[in-house]
Formats: structure tokens, C-alpha cells, sequence
């Protein structure tokens, strides 16, 4: 369904008006995805349902593939570039986005259980920079990371900055979040995760550690890092650095130590 649109307050492209000022208020269990790269890995996740495009009328024809894996009847809206930018409120130079539904998440037990006996998941606790999120994300998909655990004061991976930063890795890696951080610990204990923690102050050096079957990594926000109270009952882990720097970007922190993660797995 190929729709021209050629008024930017036409009604039936709502859900892609100020774009970046609904991404900060939220869009109803909706998500904006951007980008050629990211609506590709998107339809191919039979868990998010697309309902509907809206792209540049220069890329209509260069998109033919991707229009042709859309449900029947969804919308596929094309405007120029003049009223597209109008519409979004800012030059969107892709040319491409998708509004899509988010899933429902699932308990954090009931994830961890649908997972391998061989496991590697990811915890994010307090990580509100889109960035980073994104960043590791990326890094969790590149690394074949099996589920991804959230506390409540990380931001949402499917903001759309996020999703784009994570070339849709967050659209790959499947998530949920933990009421409380001590749920999500727990809840790993539960499910015989060796917890480690990933801090400056750790008391090993990441090079030492030896995955184990079921091993889940804890990252914390750069600044405060991970609470006090946890670093005290889990497994703390360091990266060593030199030249009197303490700390890397966690997105960083987190390629380095699911690499050594993973490749203690392989060998």
C-alpha cells in the first residue's frame, strides 16, 4: 500500500510527527526504527509486528525487497524529502523510517529459563545514556550474547538513537527488565549464573577469569559504576589500564570482556 503523502499534518503519518520529542515521551508501546541497515534486521524479527514506513520518494525504488516482506496492507507512506523533514522536525538524511510494536517482556525468570544450558547474558544497571546502551547492544549481538537483563533506571534499548547505535542489535538480542537490582541478581543466582561484576576496583583482573557454563556480566553506569552493596556479594572483575586512567567507556569495557568471555567459551 503505497500511500503519497504531501501534507505534513496529514493525519495518517501521526505517529512520525517530532520525532525526537516523542522519543523522550514514549509512543504507547511503539517504537521508531531508522535507517536501511535497521529496517533490515527488523523484518527479520518475527517478534516485533511493523505497521507501517514512511520513506523518502527516493528510496522507494532502492527498498523493493524490504516492501515486499511487509505484512499485506501495511502502509508504506512516501513523501518528499521537504515534507518528510517537516513531518520528523529535523533533516532525517536515511530517508527511511518504520513505526513498529514493542513486545510484551517476559518475567526475568521466565527469559532465563528459555535459554541454553550454556548461557552468556548481559545485566545493565543504571545505564541511562542511549550511546551506551546501544554500544553494547551492538557488542552483545556481535558476540552472540544470549538475553540482555535490565534494571528500571536503564533507558529504553528500543528509543530510537539506541536502535540505530546498536545497528539493530537491540533488535536482535531478546531483553526484559528486573523490578529491582536485587531481583535481577537473584534472579541469575537462581538460574545458576555466576555472577561477575565489571568495576575499576575489582578484585581480579578480567585476564585470569575462566567462564564458566552459565556466566552473566554486570555493567554499571560510567561514573558511579555498579552499587556498592553488589560489588560486595558478587564476582568483581577489572580491565587494567595504564598512564593513571581508571576507567573506559562501558560500551568499550563491554567488547573487551564478552571477547574474553566468548573466546574462554570457544577454547
Amino acid at each position: 500500500m503505497l500511500i503519497a503523502i504531501t501534507d505534513p499534518d496529514d493525519l495518517q503519518i501521526e505517529a512520525y510527527r517530532v520525532v525526537r520529542e516523542r522519543d523522550l515521551l514514549g509512543r504507547q508501546h511503539r517504537f521508531i526504527a531508522e535507517g536501511e541497515v535497521v529496517l533490515r534486521v527488523l523484518l527479520q524479527q518475527p517478534r516485533f509486528e511493523v505497521e507501517s514506513l514512511l520513506l523518502s520518494e527516493s528510496r522507494v525504488e532502492s527498498l523493493g525487497d524490504l516492501i515486499g516482506l511487509l505484512s499485506p496492507g501495511t502502509p508504506v507512506y512516501i513523501a518528499n524529502r521537504q515534507v518528510m523533514d517537516a513531518i520528523v522536525g529535523f533533516p532525517i538524511h536515511r530517508g527511511i523510517l518504520a513505526v513498529a510494536k514493542s513486545p510484551v517482556l517476559p518475567p526475568v525468570d521466565v527469559l532465563l529459563a528459555s535459554l541454553p544450558e550454556e548461557a552468556l547474558v548481559v545485566g545493565m544497571i543504571g545505564l541511562a545514556n542511549h550511546d551506551n546502551v546501544g554500544g553494547i547492544f551492538r557488542n552483545a549481538a556481535a558476540f552472540g550474547v544470549n538475553a540482555v537483563l535490565l534494571d528500571q533506571e536503564t533507558c529504553d534499548p528500543l528509543y530510537r538513537k539506541a536502535i540505530r547505535v546498536s545497528v539493530g542489535g537491540a533488535l536482535v538480542v531478546p531483553f526484559t527488565r528486573a523490578p529491582s537490582v536485587d531481583a535481577l541478581v537473584h534472579a541469575l543466582t537462581e538460574a545458576s549464573f555466576e555472577v561477575i561484576a565489571l568495576s575499576p576496583s575489582g578484585e581480579e583482573t578480567l585476564s585470569k577469569v575462566q567462564p564458566s557454563r552459565r556466566t552473566a556480566l554486570l555493567l554499571g553506569a560510567e561514573g558511579p559504576g555498579l552499587p556498592q552493596d553488589l560489588l560486595a556479594r558478587t564476582r568483581t572483575v577489572s580491565i587494567p589500564m595504564s598512564g593513571g586512567f581508571d576507567s573506559l567507556n562501558v560500551a568499550t569495557s563491554s567488547g573487551i570482556a564478552l571477547h574474553h568471555l566468548t573466546q574462554g567459551n570457544n577454547g
